[in-house]
């Protein structure tokens, strides 16, 4: 029977070291180029016979003046090269690793690129602006001072067709507002497509460590095809299933609490595709940078005709009452993998609670409270059986003292005493095991939840979505963790006794890089577990007693 329960304890342990690095531990980003900074070409014009996205230019991304712009939400630099947006720092965000200073989403700078891009193409006037053309602006500097702030950039005339770009920026939104005013003062029709991209290097974003990773990269959401990730290493492979096209959804660059999207339709709004005419989405990787686009053929422009086109573009938090209430399915980008039919309810619930006791700390012990209720049935089984081998554990020792080296005799033995205790080897395990998929959706609703950031608890926990500074947290699981060893039945042999008081300690100092709200729900959980299971075995104690004496 020990030779059983080892094979037991070891598949349990692969199992549970396998989940961990297929949905836990952090995946290798692909090979970046050193500290350089490229940028790929302009979509190919229509009808050109060329994909949309041509090989990157060896050169660094050009730079020309700077446009600062300032908000309740942003600071924000346009640069004159391409009317880029190559810089957004979301002022009510402080920095991973420094909190004094604003989280900064996009940037081209310290060997990073992470910017929006958008242009106009058309086989008939090549000359119309691109990521490259070198814009004018009326001033440098803006500022918000009302509900609304346009930012115009005014590119040169071409050919006779004017061409302005404008970003209007609005008064706690994290939607900014992307047009393009074009007048046709040519001779002929001009049929033109615009694109709208995310380009991003594949480095891991700031603040993200081995413990605490989730998926960075592009993301198509569309009505028909859903939620579709792609992994940088894919793209750099040229793989990737996607939605090629549509009239709705979204695409996006996607990061631990943060996103940008292009939307093709808002939410409650109109398509940005011409009637008949679906947006195209792409998603790409050129020397090392990757991305995230949808492009949009414009109805033919008549001579001396204008016409515009807004594409909003959303950069910020991934707050889900903030994204769900801009386009479709955004809710989605808080991807919790291949648990979310878990972790989705519970996440909902955590809001639910939140907005009850508006903590969420507070929130976080009572969605244990509740899940742990939930379970109650299922972990008592669990422990009642557990707490029978526990008492098994003196008769256990005596059958092995008893018959030796004969194995064959001791299993014999072992399964008849099991047999007339009407005792379950395998009784702890099941009932747990029934509970993993939940257990692991808590952990990524909470993981995911960037609604924990900077959200304080009490005393010295003022981020939930830190490691506890001082790691009392951490110390109070590790403690936990290695009382329930104590109230489980001990293991026959004696190093695997050892090996599961060991396992606790080493298992409990990976959470002292673990966000303090995610140890904060471990600790609660397993001291309601310490409580139950002392509790039923206190119960199963006291109905022996009362059987030894009848």
């Amino acid at each position: 029977m020990d030779s059983k329960r080892l094979i037991i304890f070891i598949v349990l342990s692969m199992s549970i070291l396998l989940l961990w690095q297929e949905y836990f531990a952090p995946k290798p980003t692909p090979q970046q180029l050193a500290k350089s900074q490229t940028t790929a070409g302009a979509p190919a014009a229509p009808g050109a016979g060329a994909s949309a996205a041509q090989p990157a230019d060896a050169s660094k991304l050009t730079s020309g003046q700077r446009i600062t712009v300032n908000t309740d939400l942003f600071k924000a630099e346009i640069d004159t090269v391409g009317g880029d947006l190559r810089r957004l720092d979301l002022l009510k965000h402080n920095a991973a690793e420094d909190a004094s200073k604003p989280f900064e989403l996009f940037t081209d700078k310290g060997g990073r690129v992470y910017v929006a891009q958008t242009g106009l193409v058309a086989t008939a006037n090549p000359a119309l602006p691109t990521h490259k053309t070198v814009f004018t602006a009326e001033k440098t500097s803006y500022q918000l001072n009302g509900d609304k702030l346009e930012v115009k950039l005014t590119a040169p005339e071409a050919n006779g067709v004017k061409v302005s770009k404008v970003y209007t920026f609005k008064k706690g939104a994290y939607d900014i507002d992307v047009r393009y005013d074009i007048t046709n003062g040519g001779s002929a029709p001009l049929g033109a497509t615009a694109y709208f991209r995310l380009l991003r290097d594949g480095e891991a974003p700031e603040g993200e460590n081995f413990m605490a990773h989730t998926f960075t990269g592009p993301a198509v959401y569309t009505a028909e095809g859903k939620f579709q990730k792609v992994t940088f290493d894919d793209l750099a492979k040229g793989k990737g299933d996607y939605a090629k096209s549509a009239n709705d959804g979204w695409v996006s660059m996607l990061q631990h609490y943060f996103m940008s999207a292009w939307i093709v339709k808002p939410l409650n709004g109109q398509s940005i595709c011409a009637a008949g005419t679906p947006c195209r989405f792409e998603l790409k990787e050129s020397n090392g940078l990757y991305s995230a686009a949808t492009l949009v053929d414009l109805p033919a422009i008549a001579p001396g005709a204008s016409r515009s086109i807004t594409v909003p573009l959303y950069a910020g938090p991934e707050e889900y009452n903030v994204i769900t209430k801009v386009a479709d399915g955004m809710e989605y980008a808080k991807d919790y993998g291949w648990v979310h039919i878990f972790a989705s309810p519970l996440f909902w619930l955590l809001t639910k609670l939140h907005a009850l006791v508006n903590n969420w700390g507070w929130a976080i012990v009572l969605l244990t409270l509740i899940v742990k209720a939930v379970f109650y049935p299922l972990t008592a089984a669990s422990y009642r059986s557990m707490g029978k081998m526990k008492a098994l554990a003196p008769r256990l020792e005596r059958l092995k003292e008893q018959y030796g080296d004969d194995r064959m005799k001791m299993q014999q033995a072992v399964m008849e005493m099991y047999k007339s205790e009407k005792v379950n080897p395998l009784g702890g395990c099941l009932p747990m095991l029934i509970q993993i998929p939940v257990f692991i959706g808590l952990y990524w609703s909470l993981l995911a939840s960037v609604e924990l950031r900077q959200a304080d608890w009490i005393l010295w926990i003022d981020d939930l979505a830190r490691p506890d500074p001082f790691y009392v947290l951490p110390a109070i699981m590790a403690i936990t963790m290695f009382l329930q060893t104590f109230l489980n039945p001990p293991p026959a042999d004696p190093m695997q006794a050892k090996m599961m008081k060991i396992m606790p300690v080493a298992f409990s100092a990976m959470f002292f890089f673990f966000p303090a709200g995610l140890v904060l729900y471990w600790v609660v959980n397993n001291v309601l577990s310490i409580a139950q299971q002392w509790y039923i075995n206190k119960q199963i104690e006291k109905a022996k007693k009362l059987a030894l004496q009848s």
